[in-house]
């Protein structure tokens, strides 16, 4: 499909061929920002991340971005060898050796650092973690709503990979991705186990209905911090707002649908499985959830 769009689509900066990317307290070239082939996230995807977004000199939610980022890291065992304050300032530094100041998108990493042989298991990796932070200048160019595919690949149960883990080992996702666009869609929709419709390879899923805003019960979907605050607004502002399973029949009958994620906030949804969503286009819930979540981001960087 010629006109394929993705949710993490920005517009062409020449200003990211210069940028420095914070690798291990040092601020490096591009060029030069590299780990080892015996690094744990290339060897496994053994590691754990968080994207954040900078609106006018303020990360957007960052308290909420570490706390996911070391409880994270604790589930997994991993120790990120800084606390919360070197996070934040290493974050801080990387803005201000790259001179951004808005729509900038932050790509923090941190993987079990690098193995001594190359097996799975953890005691191998004995450097400490390697911590790195990608900082592109990015902003959201999504010229259209997004159309999706239902997948056969899902988002599992706790004890096979918690979906609601940031992990590197993300196969089964660019998997979704692949048998999506191979559909001629632009992002795949996953099930949970019970067959209900939970979230897509990238973003969390919402419907409209009747008004009232559709999420999945969040038992198999990644805890998405744009999606609680989208639950949040939705209470806050009177709008009916259901965390419940529902099915693709629920979802092909909605009057609305729109993606939530850190890049694109709130992104409109077009149309699922060929079956066109409401008007095709962004609906007055969607649109008035995007004005509410400008508003909240603003209020928190003042």
């Amino acid at each position: 499909m010629t006109d394929h769009v993705t949710t993490h689509q920005a517009e062409e900066d020449a200003r990211n061929e210069k940028i420095l990317i914070w690798l291990n307290g040092r601020c490096v070239p591009k060029a030069e920002a590299v780990v080892s082939v015996y690094d744990s996230g290339f060897m496994l995807g053994d590691g754990v991340w968080e994207g954040l977004r900078l609106y006018d000199g303020h990360w957007a939610f960052m308290d909420d971005h570490l706390d996911r980022l070391f409880e994270a890291a604790k589930a997994i065992d991993l120790d990120i060898g800084m606390d919360r304050d070197a996070v934040r300032n290493a974050l801080l530094e990387t803005q201000n050796a790259n001179g951004m100041t808005t729509d900038a998108h932050a790509r923090l990493m941190v993987t079990r650092g690098t193995k001594v042989r190359p097996f799975q298991h953890p005691s191998l990796s004995r450097s400490g973690p390697t911590v790195t932070i990608i900082m592109e200048h990015s902003k959201p160019s999504i010229p259209r709503p997004i159309r999706l595919a239902t997948v056969p690949h899902i988002r599992g149960l706790p004890m096979s990979q918690d979906p609601k883990l940031n992990s590197h080992s993300k196969l089964n996702c660019i998997l979704a991705c692949i048998a999506a666009e191979k559909a001629g869609a632009d992002e795949g929709l996953m099930l949970d186990v019970n067959g209900f419709v939970n979230t897509t390879k990238a973003c969390n899923f919402f419907i409209v209905r009747k008004g009232a805003v559709w999420t999945s019960t969040g038992d198999y979907c990644m805890n998405g911090i744009t999606r609680q605050k989208v639950i949040d607004l939705c209470y806050a502002n009177d709008i009916p707002v259901f965390e419940r399973n529902y099915s693709l029949v629920d979802t092909y009958g909605a009057d609305e649908a729109f993606l939530t994620g850190t890049f694109g906030a709130q992104t409109p949804v077009g149309e699922v499985d060929g079956r066109v969503i409401g008007s095709g286009q962004m609906g007055p819930v969607t649109e008035r959830l995007r004005g509410l979540y400008k508003d909240l981001v603003a209020r928190e960087a003042a």
